[in-house]
């Protein structure tokens, strides 16, 4: 009788352990949040090595833990520790790969240490042409005195406001377009030959790695 219970016996345990850590899954999350929290209130108490302590729980609880990387890579950032920024932002990646908020947070720290190239990557990254990512890496190239660059990113804001359509944009991106073509004169980048679809970007990442 007992050979013949033993196999129910462990259908019923496996269960029993698959129930259990179903639930366990879902408590350790809302748990984790609640940790960020905590981490928060610290901060706002200007209290960051315990910030730092609750962010680490959190995500020792719970390595999926979205806002905790966001929390924790912008509290290295705020106190100047830009590799360790990094390398959390590049953790929460490789947990999360479709977490753009790290991964643009990540273009900003990269650009600060000087990483233009990567950091470029990183803005454009998974944004399907975002006119507002497109708009800050004009920003750096304007910041920067990359003009021809700047002139390249502001077209191809043009041409994905056209295509959305989205009057106002479009509108302001031509503008800018045309006040370029004033600075740009001869090094127009359109004046080069003609490249692929993805001309644009490698333009943009090539003159990052050149500086200009």
């Amino acid at each position: 009788m007992a050979r013949a219970t033993s196999p129910m016996r462990a259908v019923l345990t496996v269960a029993a352990l698959t129930a259990c850590l179903s639930a366990a899954a879902p408590a350790s999350a809302s748990t984790a949040l609640e940790i960020v929290k905590s981490a928060r209130a610290h901060e706002a108490a200007k209290e960051d090595d315990l910030a730092v302590r609750r962010y680490m729980e959190a995500l020792t609880l719970d390595p999926t833990c979205d806002e905790a990387y966001l929390g924790l890579g912008n509290l290295r950032a705020r106190r100047g520790d830009l590799r360790e920024a990094e390398r959390v932002y590049s953790v929460a990646l490789e947990h999360l790969p479709a977490l753009r908020a790290a991964r643009l947070a990540r273009a900003y720290v990269r650009r600060a240490l000087g990483a233009r190239a990567e950091a470029v990557d990183d803005l454009l990254t998974g944004g399907d042409d975002d006119p507002a990512a497109m708009r800050v890496l004009a920003g750096w190239y304007a910041e920067e005195g990359q003009t021809p660059a700047q002139l390249a990113v502001w077209r191809r804001i043009a041409a994905r406001a056209e295509s959305m359509p989205d009057a106002v944009l479009l509108h302001e991106a031509r503008t800018m377009v045309r006040a370029l073509l004033i600075i740009v004169g001869p090094a127009d980048p359109a004046a080069a030959p003609a490249v692929d679809d993805k001309g644009v970007r490698r333009l943009v990442a090539t003159l990052a790695r050149k500086g200009g």
